[in-house]
């Protein structure tokens, strides 16, 4: 009976992780293994040690010592001393975890864990999550609200932007149960960390309180979370096609069409906006937020601006667009004197400006040398006269009526002669410091 036992096992687990490898990794294709030490990473170990001679990969792995547990160095010497045994080369990186990170401690040691992960030279990289996680990670997106993409939990395959490698996850289609039984089959040792035990933390809560009482009601309850988390994957895809179907209209480039937002409906256009803003690799997960959003976009009058403050981006609504942009800290910028250099840098917004020797065309030099010349941003109550003939006109009025977007305007670089504005980048030039025919003159540009 027990050899029957070890045989099903061996050969469910196996052939589930040949069929996961065979539909997403190529022959002889570097795959990297995340090696915790715990049962479901020893035993993703263990099957692809023995699916190297028939799939043929090059295999290594990785250990993450979070350094929260006595027992960490242990568990490090363990990894370290069977991947030996088994010709498997193993790196360990030590992390350190903050004792008052606002992430909290899981989602601190995540975050390492996945900087580290992002930075493996390889083809893929494996993790051992399993149905039993499938399931937890369901209840607890669907106890924080979440919609149908962060139901949809976890992916078999999964691209990450910032990663270098897919994120494969072989085992998801095996139950806890399953993989205790393969690693009790073939004698694996393993280890254990207590803070898998821990109540404190709310994946415990549900792993050790929750998901058993309600097995005790509803035997197939892991199977089921998990199934479903399959469907919300298969609406979350759906939602993304159609949200891509309203974008090939309303999105270009970096911006949103209002007008196209406010013809669908409010579910659709929900949809598109959480769409335009993860294309700039934003998720907005706070609903009220999102809804608070959309309904200033939709509500504004058409010639309105429009600013949704959401944290590290701003939502910006200008001439009948929407816009995402990276929220800027204010940082004081003092004006730097100008003293003939060939370009000066304004720190404070990262851009430089090159001063370069002209004939004829830019600013009079001669005027420039006559005076006290700043590179400064804007501070309120400049005046600039473009024209000939024309009038001197606060510089705010000439940004409203241009085509420069508002968050980009406390930003341009300002050129100021004895406290009179000549240059404003992307504006124009003062007529009265315009360099004549035959005059030496100076051009800028910014860079």
């Amino acid at each position: 009976m027990a050899a029957s036992r070890k045989l099903l096992s061996n050969k469910s687990v196996l052939e589930g992780v040949t069929s996961s490898l065979a539909r997403h990794v190529l022959p002889h294709a570097r795959i990297t293994l995340a090696l915790s030490g715990g049962l479901d990473s020893m035993v993703l170990l263990h099957v692809l040690t023995e699916l190297r001679a028939r799939h043929p990969f090059e295999l290594q792995a990785i250990h993450i010592n979070h350094g929260l547990s006595p027992h960490a160095g242990e568990w490090a010497d363990f990894c370290v001393k069977y991947c030996q045994t088994q010709c498997v080369a193993l790196s360990v990186h030590r992390v350190t975890i903050p004792p008052q990170d606002p992430a909290g401690i899981e989602g601190a040691a995540r975050r390492e864990r996945h900087r580290f992960f992002a930075l493996q030279d390889t083809d893929c990289l494996l993790t051992a999550h399993h149905q039993n996680d499938q399931a937890e990670t369901l209840l607890l997106q669907l106890l924080r609200g979440a919609g149908p993409k962060g139901l949809s939990a976890m992916a078999e395959i999964q691209p990450h932007s910032d990663w270098r490698a897919p994120q494969l996850r072989p085992l998801l289609a095996f139950s806890r149960t399953e993989l205790h039984r393969y690693a009790v089959a073939h004698e694996l040792a393993w280890v254990e960390d207590e803070s898998n035990l821990d109540i404190r933390y709310r994946r415990n809560v549900l792993r050790h309180q929750v998901i058993p009482l309600l097995e005790a009601h509803f035997p197939a309850t892991t199977v089921t979370l998990a199934r479903a988390a399959r469907l919300q994957a298969e609406s979350a895809e759906l939602l993304d096609d159609l949200a891509q179907l309203d974008a090939s209209t309303a999105i270009r480039g970096d911006r949103l069409d209002c007008v196209e937002l406010a013809s669908l409906s409010v579910s659709r256009a929900r949809n598109l906006l959480r769409y335009f803003m993860g294309s700039h690799a934003w998720s907005m997960s706070n609903s009220r937020r999102l809804d608070e959003a959309l309904h200033q976009l939709l509500d504004a009058r058409q010639a309105a601006t429009v600013c949704v403050n959401l944290g590290e981006m701003e939502l910006h609504r200008f001439r009948g667009g929407a816009y995402l942009v990276p929220r800027k800290a204010s940082i004081p910028q003092p004006a730097l004197v100008w003293q003939g250099e060939t370009s000066l840098t304004l720190a404070s917004i990262g851009s430089e400006v090159r001063f370069t020797p002209v004939q004829g065309a830019g600013l009079k030099r001669a005027l420039l040398d006559a005076g006290k010349v700043e590179l400064r941003l804007r501070e309120g109550r400049e005046k600039i006269r473009l024209g000939i003939g024309g009038v001197r006109r606060k510089l705010k009025n000439v940004l409203q009526e241009s085509a420069i977007p508002p968050w980009e305007r406390d930003r341009l670089p300002l050129l100021m002669c004895d406290g009179q504005l000549v240059w404003a980048a992307g504006i124009g030039m003062h007529v009265d410091f315009l360099a004549g025919p035959g005059d030496a003159g100076i051009s800028l540009s910014v860079i």
